[in-house]
């Protein structure tokens, strides 16, 4: 992974304006497209499987009048006045007729009909009259909307009060407001802070700010095609924001503190990307899994916000490890730190300066009483904790905010009927199996009427087919009173003994029976979602940091964050506490905010995890040293975790005081998180609890060592790696070993000690088996099994693969038995290395390999007392003379393009005078040959063939200090 990140790091820092065009087309094909396409955001509260849902679904099928939006206009006479008076039910009657001429109005039921439930109040001061639309509230237009506003201006005329509420009026729809834009900004000021220079504050800034654009501009895409909330964009604008910043200041901190310390600036890029670029990548994969952990929920509307905000991650972890790079090449040595300014003095202080920082300073209190912090930290956050025992989890109740016409008709309806008549229940009767239906219905409503808290039971009303009827049950409570679930499901426990009576299934829905379901099943949903979350968390932060404790500790640390900011939420959203300062009305917690809550702040928790511990694994992996490592890891760290908890805790509660009635429990809820998470959990109870485990800390069961992969997240494997690279470079040679030991590391092969210079040749000498392992470890197929090797200028292990690429094989052996003609040997290879964009005919590449093939055999002496046949295309693979097969083999092999090859001559090396001609023939002089053959292989012959090339011969029989001449 470190080398890797290395690359691409070097090449965005090379290519700088290659990889900025490829972002700006991507941003802007992505935004166009979205725009292009015409996609709209559409809200769509729908859970299936539930039985409000399933009922909502027979509606639509069976009673299409009832299952479309509802909507309410309340009306109020004068006090002490009624509205069954004649100018006011004559104003109410007219509003009736207007309602029914709106487009997309499917019924109007008004206080004085016929079939009229209780809609006009005891004290006949109050009525409402029920709009009911042809679709869900997602069809409802703007136009209709105001069309239906419109018509109050006639009951305002005759002097009545008028408001409008139902669900189509409420506010679903999160929009982005000028709030982020303040965040933004407070952002820039902290990282100005941070960096001391406006150029490095901006770069974290446009990362972001691009990431962003580029997520939204794909879910727009998406949103041309498929149901798409607004909560989608929105959540994945804030967590995209938020990382996008953490991410691209963890990495340009690290730059700049090499920079500071003297490294060249391409180097520092590279090796910025590669190691902080790994704590990126593993955090940006810790914050995906969490988000994408909302499928597991089963709420298609979540689900989609899961994805969006995962996206939004994946564009901001690319965008921190390809588009900074490229901006690093632009500024080049520019964002050094100034000698002599704070900026540089803290970079190149040593961890026992004798100046500490405020990080040091902290860790350095925490470490002489790690117990005390342990407990304090733990006793807080268990503390902040308690409340989160009474949550009371619901959607919005349609009560609305405070001034407008929804909130004015909501405060109506409870003052003049009852607080239940705000969330009306929908019971759905399935009436095939009666013959007595009236009758049936009615008992059925006094069973409905003897529930405890209904306050009123409507009469039954079948539909046109006289399949199903409705029966409309109000309860004594609001919709978001705890007592209101108590009563849907009393209701629901009713059905097996009227089934059993009437033989008529029954059924609960409506606006706040679909709330409660939901709000059922993300609850249910809560401590699966954790498990499977924390659960896979656990295991990357296992391979990652290669250690028991740390995964765990961050994972209980996680847990108690999130539980002192749900308990905080709820004392503050639910029972009022500081309500009046922060403006907020005390009522249940939104219902999806627990479990966002959880997805986003695990993600942002092992940020923070990852971005301070990394430190402490790579110095621990140097010195072994467990209490120098947490003070080295923290305070190199502590700066850069601090601005991104202050940057994201200001983002979120900016939106608290003023913002809008849903996002406020989301925003406070996170910002309160953020900083428990940051500052109790990461800064505190991290660095205590590492030094109480010691190096039991990094401990690791060996069998459990030999399964994980070793990721490298602290980069020692790459440092190994440019130290092998610096070593090959320093010797203009094809081929370098030293102390090198092939084969099983309990019983090696070797040690050698070999330079093959440039357009050199190397022939191995020595038993079958030995001469191919060796030619396999050479080719980059079998890795070392210790000491130094570098094949190509490009050291092994680590660049085994670009050595595979480079270096082919011919088999002689193996491509005997595939039994297939010599033109199909070349094809084969041909096919399989030619890059896709390559137009050139297969069949010319055979024709070029066979003629050089034949070009090989002429420049060989005599060759027609060794050639027993022509050589064509269709030639049988295996009926070739033993030379013929060899340099067929070496041809296809060469038909790769590679810089190397490798060959095992076997039967070959009897015919020493004919062989090494047409080997020097066949193999050009800027591609290295490797030839492994018999150990007693006559070589008399080769100098002379190869010309001025050099020639190493390597004996894989003789003592090793006698192996190499």
């Amino acid at each position: 992974m470190a080398l890797l990140l290395h690359r691409i790091g070097r090449f965005a820092y090379r290519r700088a304006w290659v990889v900025i065009a490829a972002w700006v087309l991507a941003l802007g094909g992505l935004v166009g497209a979205g725009i292009g396409l015409g996609g709209q955001l559409q809200e769509s509260y729908s859970i299936p499987g539930t039985e409000s849902q399933d009922a909502i679904d027979q509606l639509a099928a069976v009673f299409p009048q009832t299952a479309g939006a509802s909507a309410k206009a309340v009306v109020e006479a004068p006090d002490g006045d009624s509205v069954e008076n004649a100018p006011y039910r004559d104003a109410i009657e007219d509003m009736e007729s207007e309602l029914e001429d709106v487009d997309g109005v499917a019924s109007v039921l008004g206080p004085f009909d016929e079939y009229a439930g209780d809609q006009v109040s005891g004290d006949a001061r109050t009525a409402y009259i029920q709009v009911q639309f042809d679709g869900q509230v997602t069809d409802v237009t703007d136009a209709q909307i105001d069309e239906v506003l419109a018509t109050g201006e006639i009951g305002r005329d005759a002097g009545l009060e008028v408001a409008f509420g139902g669900e189509v009026f409420q506010e679903t729809t999160f929009g982005l407001t000028i709030t982020e834009a303040f965040g933004v900004i407070f952002a820039g000021v902290v990282l100005l802070i941070t960096f001391g220079s406006l150029l490095s504050a901006g770069m974290p800034l446009l990362t972001a700010l691009v990431g962003v654009g580029t997520a939204f501009g794909g879910i727009s895409v998406v949103a041309a095609f498929a149901t798409v909330s607004s909560t989608a964009p929105m959540l994945a604008v804030m967590i995209g924001l938020a990382v996008g910043i953490d991410y691209a200041l963890f990495i340009l901190s690290r730059h700049r503190t090499q920079l500071a310390r003297g490294m060249d600036p391409e180097e520092s890029a590279a090796e910025a990307v590669a190691t902080a670029g790994g704590a990126v990548v593993f955090a940006g994969l810790t914050v995906i899994i969490a988000l994408l952990g909302l499928l597991v929920v089963g709420i298609p509307f979540l689900s989609v916000m899961g994805v969006g905000a995962a996206f939004a991650v994946l564009v901001a972890v690319f965008g921190a490890t390809t588009l900074l790079p490229a901006l690093l090449g632009l500024a080049k040595g520019r964002l050094a730190p100034k000698p002599g300014s704070r900026a540089h003095r803290r970079a190149v202080a040593s961890d026992d300066s004798g100046k500490r920082t405020m990080g040091r300073r902290w860790v350095d209190t925490v470490l002489k009483a790690p117990v005390v912090f342990v407990l304090l930290v733990v006793g807080l956050l268990g503390a902040a904790a308690i409340p989160a025992a009474s949550l009371d989890l619901n959607l919005p109740g349609g009560q609305g905010e405070e001034g407008t016409s929804q909130r004015e008709a909501y405060d109506m309806i409870a003052e003049g009927f009852g607080p239940g008549y705000n969330g009306p229940l929908i019971v759905t009767v399935d009436i095939t199996q009666t013959t007595d239906i009236f009758d049936d219905l009615d008992a059925i409503g006094d069973r409905l009427a003897e529930v405890d808290g209904v306050a009123y039971v409507g009469e039954g009303l079948p539909n046109e087919t006289v399949d199903t009827a409705i029966i409309q049950v109000i309860p004594e409570s609001a919709p978001t009173d705890p007592e209101t679930k108590q009563v849907v499901q009393d209701i629901r426990d009713l059905e097996d003994d009227i089934v059993d009576e009437f033989g008529t299934p029954i059924a609960v829905t409506g606006y706040t029976a679909v709330s409660i379901d939901i709000s059922q099943r993300l609850n249910d949903a809560l401590v699966p979602f954790a498990l499977i979350v924390v659960g896979l968390s656990i295991i990357l932060l296992l391979i990652v940091f290669r250690s028991v404790f740390v995964p765990i500790k961050a994972a209980l640390g996680f847990l108690l964050s999130a539980f002192g900011a749900i308990g905080l939420t709820v004392a503050v959203f639910q029972w009022g506490w500081l309500a009046d300062l922060m403006h907020i009305e005390p009522g249940p917690i939104l219902s999806f905010l627990p479990i966002l809550l959880m997805a986003v702040l695990f993600g942002l928790a092992m940020d923070y995890e990852v971005f301070l511990v990394s430190g402490m694994r790579e110095e621990f992996v140097k010195t072994r040293d467990p209490r120098s490592s947490i003070v080295h890891g923290f305070q190199h760290a502590a700066r850069v975790v601090t601005a991104a908890a202050l940057i994201m805790f200001f983002v979120f509660f900016a939106f608290v005081p003023e913002g809008s009635g849903v996002i406020k429990g989301i925003a406070f809820a996170l910002a309160v998180g953020v900083a428990f998470d940051a500052f109790l959990v990461r800064m505190t109870l991290v660095p205590a609890a590492m030094a109480l485990a010691g190096r039991g800390a990094w401990w690791l069961p060996k069998w459990l060592a030999r399964i994980l992969p070793d990721v490298d997240i602290e980069g020692e494997g790459l440092r190994a790696h440019l130290a092998e690279s610096e070593w090959a470079a320093a010797r203009d040679a094809d081929l370098l070993a030293a102390d090198l030991l092939v084969g099983d590391p309990e019983r090696p092969l070797g040690p050698f000690s070999l330079a093959v210079p440039r357009g050199g040749v190397l022939v191995v000498r020595g038993r079958p088996a030995d001469r191919r392992l060796l030619g396999a470890t050479l080719a980059g197929r079998v890795l070392p099994a210790d000491g130094r090797l570098a094949v190509l200028g490009l050291p092994l292990p680590t660049d085994a693969g670009a050595v595979m690429r480079r270096v082919a094989i011919a088999d002689t052996v193996t491509d005997a038995a595939a039994g297939a003609t010599a033109g199909e040997l070349v094809a084969s290879r041909v096919d399989a290395t030619r890059a896709w964009y390559r137009l050139d005919s297969t069949r010319a590449a055979v024709a070029a390999a066979l003629r050089r093939v034949a070009e090989a055999r002429a420049a060989a002496p005599d060759p027609l007392a060794w050639r027993t046949r022509a050589l064509d295309p269709d030639t049988p693979y295996a009926s070739l003379d033993t030379l013929d097969r060899v340099l067929v083999a070496v041809a296809a092999a060469l038909a790769e393009r590679p810089r190397a090859v490798v060959v095992d001559l076997d039967g070959a090396s009897s015919i020493p005078e004919r062989l090494w001609p047409a080997l020097a023939s066949l193999v050009p002089a800027d591609v290295l040959l490797i030839a492994t053959t018999a150990p007693d292989a006559d070589l008399e012959h080769a100098p002379a063939a190869f010309g001025g090339r050099d020639i190493r011969t390597l004996d894989l029989i003789a003592r090793p200090q006698e192996a190499l001449r």
